[in-house]
């Protein structure tokens, strides 16, 4: 089994680094493979809505000047995704946010790629704004019909300068905890295969409320 880990921050090893490496640790303790992609300090557009990922149903986002492809055929092979991010204005970064758009736009598009893998979201922050941050990244998720994995209190870490999150032991914790519990989770999906049936996909209903 893989997970894959995106860290929104563009401080390469800050302390949403820190944060997404306390988790995979206990991931690769269960024989999980992980991998961290840094996308904060990419050159990431926002979603241009043109709706051509839906009508071309080739899993792509028209724009090509970024990795944003790249990762999303990663997300695709991997059993489990995590989000992380620092808190930027009680809010996620920005290139982390336009990458989740179109990524999560594309994967809905073309039949629910991310359903039912496991997901996890974590927030790196200095003082205030984690839960916000948090509660944006885990949208993505829910939305998706992923399947979240949960530690004892929301997933939020704090420090100020890159590695200073290891002084906060209950963030530390926090983060130990999801990371057993995602292992576990994947544990169950994995040996659920061909065991248990998966409740069938139903088609999205969409309505809107103009009279």
């Amino acid at each position: 089994m893989k997970v894959v880990a995106f860290n929104g921050s563009p401080r390469n090893e800050g302390n949403t680094y820190e944060a997404l490496k306390l988790v995979c640790e206990q991931l690769e303790e269960k024989g999980i493979e992980t991998e961290i992609i840094q996308v904060g300090i990419k050159n990431v557009r926002g979603c241009a809505a043109c709706g051509t990922c839906a009508r071309t149903k080739n899993e792509e986002c028209i724009i090509k000047s970024d990795d944003v492809n790249l990762w999303i055929q990663k997300m695709k092979e991997a059993d489990g995704i995590i989000l992380g991010s620092p808190v930027h204005y009680a809010s996620m970064a920005g290139n982390m946010k336009s990458f989740l758009d179109r990524a999560f736009y594309v994967a809905g598009a073309n039949g629910s790629m991310f359903r039912h893998k496991v997901g996890a979201s974590v927030v790196a922050v200095r003082r205030s704004g984690g839960l916000p941050t948090f509660n944006e990244l885990n949208n993505y998720l829910n939305y998706s019909e992923m399947l979240v994995a949960t530690s004892n209190y929301w997933n939020v870490i704090h420090g100020t300068m890159p590695g200073e999150v290891h002084k906060d032991e209950e963030g530390v914790q926090i983060m130990r905890v999801l990371g057993k519990n995602m292992a576990y989770l994947l544990e169950l999906v994995e040996n659920g295969k061909g065991k248990v049936t998966q409740p069938e996909k139903e088609k999205k209903i969409y309505t809107h409320f103009v009279r």
